[in-house]
């Protein structure tokens, strides 16, 4: 294959399209929650997922696995919590098992933050594919992601 082989240049406008949409969504996203909750995409994501965290085995996420989850460095990650800990809407603890190990769960200010800002986020989603949804190179990537189901 070369550089000007027409399956990389598909390739290549595919993946220029994907990017272009899942930049759409997130600014149109980052917009609405911003102005109604005062919380960006990724706090928003970081308040998601450590609320889906449960008691039980293997229920509390360790740091590495929160940042895969949210799509960011440890560090930044680690970053991410210490804000939203001062802002009082996590709180971290010592392991029971492992004293090495901390975890991270969402407090009762931040849990009720999360449930007024889910509305938000999930009407700015559908905005942002609805609109998207209209230019001609993006419709069938937001056919895809309608269509897309995560198994549970």
């Amino acid at each position: 294959m070369t550089a000007t082989d027409p399956a990389l240049t598909a390739l290549a406008q595919g993946w220029c399209a994907l990017s272009l949409l899942h930049g759409q969504i997130e600014s149109h996203i980052e917009r609405a929650l911003q102005a109604e909750h005062g919380l960006s995409v990724r706090e928003y994501s970081l308040l998601d997922v450590l609320s889906r965290q449960h008691d039980g085995e293997g229920g509390h996420l360790q740091m590495k696995q929160v940042a895969d989850a949210v799509v960011l460095s440890q560090s930044a990650t680690t970053r991410l919590v210490t804000r939203l800990e001062d802002r009082g809407l996590l709180a971290r603890y010592l392991c029971p098992t492992d004293r090495r190990g901390i975890y991270t769960d969402v407090s009762e200010a931040g849990a009720a933050l999360l449930a007024e800002a889910r509305p938000t986020n999930d009407a700015a989603l559908r905005e942002a594919l609805d609109e998207a949804a209209q230019n001609p190179e993006l419709a069938p990537l937001v056919r895809a992601v309608e269509t897309l189901r995560v198994p549970a």
